[in-house]
């Protein structure tokens, strides 16, 4: 834990001091940000105050009175309710501003970690509880140069992965015997465990009517046939293997095999594709200016290109997700639609730009590109997909 990083971030975000709440591992959050044990047992709640200045106050139940002592500041024990909740009072002595892993009306349900009960207690004591969800982006979200070249390193080895399934695609439907999705997903697995990546499930081939659906995970019993004049998306991640540290790489692309795209086809790749360069163009223009931008906003720059193309019913995801260890990491989500993520995106940070469009019994378009922001300038990490490939 680096005590001096989160009190210059609780006072950036004029707080009086963050407080942290457990009980049975209810917030993941909490143990990697104060770098707590995240397997121990926990059978009672414990809460860790940490100030704008000074120094933290922990309070732990007495059967389990060594879980914090890792942590700095001085401990507090309780048994009863009632001494829980008199000795929570008076460790926020003098703070009234406290943030917290909370949304209001859950709208990052991804921070809210803290029971509706737990807000009420702490509002009867007179305290403001205020999100943290900027602060936890902070810790969560924020890269090292290290991590930085980690994601880059994937996205090399995962374009060649991905034009290598590409060109199977092809090659089997030239050849006259075919493949299928789930034979095109064993291809991909095994080239990217060849390549030292890791992939925690998918990736996901989906061929003609299956591509419509954005989640689609093709099965043995569902896997359908790739021959000439299908259309394809293939959506695939992953990360540097036994690097615990490492950070993703996730892209989608599309394509037909053997034949040129319907025009209807090539009006959905140009609008999404528009889609995707709008969001794109405001997360740069932001960070060449020096100017503050929040998730909702690329999104909402996304979607108003295909709103304004007579799409928007067909558009039924947020723009992208924040990428960091974990796949969907806990900084901004570029999100107007499933959340108003209000999260800014910070520097050094690393995120999905991917809008798609899903026509239910005809095929489905999403683009997924990776970005990473840097004081004063925000890249596209690896290629971009501009046409409909020709496989």
């Amino acid at each position: 834990m680096n005590l001096e990083a989160i009190q210059s971030a609780i006072r950036d975000q004029h707080c009086d001091g963050w407080l942290f709440y457990d009980h049975h591992h209810r917030d993941p959050i909490a143990y990697r940000i104060l770098s707590l044990d995240e397997h121990s047992f926990i059978s009672r709640r414990w809460f860790y105050f940490i100030p704008a200045t000074g120094e933290p106050k922990k309070l732990v139940h007495r059967i389990e009175s060594l879980k914090l002592d890792s942590l700095p500041g001085t401990k507090t024990e309780y048994s009863s309710w009632q001494e829980l909740e008199s000795s929570l009072e008076t460790i926020l002595s003098g703070a009234t501003k406290i943030a917290m892993q909370y949304s209001p009306r859950n709208a990052i349900m991804y921070v809210s970690m803290v029971d509706a009960g737990t807000i009420e207690l702490l509002r009867s004591m007179g305290k403001t509880i205020v999100s943290s969800a900027d602060m936890v982006s902070h810790f969560e979200a924020v890269l090292t140069e290290a991590q930085i070249a980690t994601h880059f390193e994937a996205q090399l080895r995962l374009d060649e992965i991905l034009r290598a399934g590409f060109q199977y695609i092809g090659n089997s439907a030239r050849s006259g015997e075919g493949t299928d999705e789930c034979a095109v997903v064993n291809f991909l697995l095994e080239r990217i465990e060849n390549a030292g990546l890791f992939t925690d499930h998918g990736p996901n081939c989906s061929a003609g009517p299956n591509s419509a659906d954005s989640h689609y995970e093709p099965t043995r019993t569902s896997s359908r046939v790739i021959t000439t004049g299908d259309f394809v998306l293939i959506d695939i991640w992953a990360k540097l293997a036994n690097t615990p540290t490492a950070i993703w790489y996730d892209i989608t692309w599309t394509g037909v095999v053997n034949r040129e795209p319907t025009d209807r086809e090539s009006l959905i790749f140009n609008t999404v594709r528009d889609a995707r360069n709008a969001a794109i163009a405001t997360i740069q223009q932001a960070y060449e200016a020096s100017q503050p931008i929040a998730g909702w906003q690329a999104d909402e720059a996304a979607r108003t290109v295909i709103r304004n193309a007579g799409f928007a019913a067909n558009f039924t995801h947020r723009t992208g997700h924040n990428i960091a260890t974990e796949l969907h990491g806990n900084g901004a989500h570029l999100d107007n639609l499933e959340t108003h993520d209000e999260r800014l995106i910070l520097p050094y940070t690393c995120f999905s730009v991917e809008p798609g469009l899903y026509f239910p019994g005809e095929f489905g378009i999403r683009n997924e590109v990776n970005m990473i922001t840097y004081p004063g300038k925000a890249i596209v990490t690896g290629p971009m997909q501009n046409e409909l490939l020709r496989l």
